[in-house]
C-alpha cells in the first residue's frame, strides 16, 4: 500500500498538533509569559502573542520529531521502491 504525500502530512501534523497543545498547557501553567526573557531582555509582547509563538514553536518541534519517526519507520521495501524518494 502506497502512502501518499497527503497521508504523510496528516501522520506528521495531526499528532504533533495534539502534542504541541499538551506541551503548551504544561509549559505555560508553570511559566508566566510576562516573565520570559529573550537574549537577556524581557519579552514585551502580549500574552496572546507569546502563547501563539510558543504553540507554533512546540508544533514545529513536535512535527520534526513526528517526521523523523515516520522517516525511520520505513521498511526496506519502501526504501528500495524504484522512482520513490522514500520520504
Amino acid at each position: 500500500m502506497a502512502v501518499t504525500l497527503t497521508n504523510r502530512l496528516i501522520l506528521i501534523l495531526w499528532p504533533s498538533f495534539l502534542l504541541a497543545g499538551v506541551a503548551e498547557i504544561i509549559f505555560f501553567t508553570l511559566v508566566n509569559p510576562q516573565e520570559l526573557y529573550l537574549l537577556g531582555q524581557p519579552v514585551h509582547y502580549s500574552s496572546t502573542t507569546t502563547y501563539s509563538v510558543g504553540f507554533l514553536m512546540f508544533w514545529a518541534l513536535c512535527a520534526t520529531t513526528s517526521a523523523a519517526t515516520l522517516f525511520f519507520a520505513r521498511t526496506s521495501e519502501n526504501i528500495n521502491l524504484p522512482g520513490d524518494s522514500g520520504l
